[in-house]
């Protein structure tokens, strides 16, 4: 059984992730109007692996016998300086998401709760990627910042990422 303080604490996530997907789908929007569809396709992408996070934690309570509660997404940015600004914001963005999935181990540590810990590893082995790829992105940018053929390569470069089912929603599925 799991512990109403990690039940609610992952409830939180869940509303945390569906954020997460709301942001990079504002990002993917404010990329695509200024002309970078390789941005817009790179953030698209990130909107939908967040959405698959939220419901790998919804299926995960679920299999716990404990509700999934739904709260309000709060509002999120619709327009940034520049692609250098977004993914600076979204490397900040991945810190963050990093210390709430630090904190439900915590609460899955101190429950006991040996489930949700494993569940909980494949999301700390998850944001280290993240942070990984934000930050590379940062550095290719960086690398173009001002020179209109690097930044189009770049682009057309990202407007080749595509979306990859996470493996906790791939096992689901099958």
């Amino acid at each position: 059984m799991i512990s109403n303080n990690l039940h609610n604490a992952i409830n939180a996530q869940i509303n945390a992730e569906l954020w997460s997907a709301y942001l990079y789908l504002a990002m993917s929007l404010d990329a695509e109007a200024k002309g970078h569809k390789g941005v817009a396709n790179w953030f698209y992408v990130q909107f939908q692996e967040e959405q698959a996070h939220a419901r790998i934690f919804m299926n995960y309570l679920n299999s716990r016998d404990a509700k999934v509660e739904l709260l309000p997404i709060e509002e999120v940015p619709s327009s940034w300086d520049s692609v250098l600004d977004m993914f600076k914001q979204t490397l900040q963005h991945e810190k963050k998401v990093t210390a709430l999935i630090n904190n439900l181990a915590a609460i899955a540590t101190e429950d006991r709760d040996y489930a949700s810990i494993n569940r909980l590893n494949w999301f700390i082995d998850e944001q280290v990627e993240e942070e990984e790829s934000a930050r590379e992105m940062i550095d290719a940018f960086e690398a173009v910042e001002g020179n209109k053929y690097g930044m189009y390569m770049l682009d057309k470069e990202l407007a080749t990422r595509v979306y990859n089912v996470p493996s906790p929603l791939a096992v689901a599925t099958e």
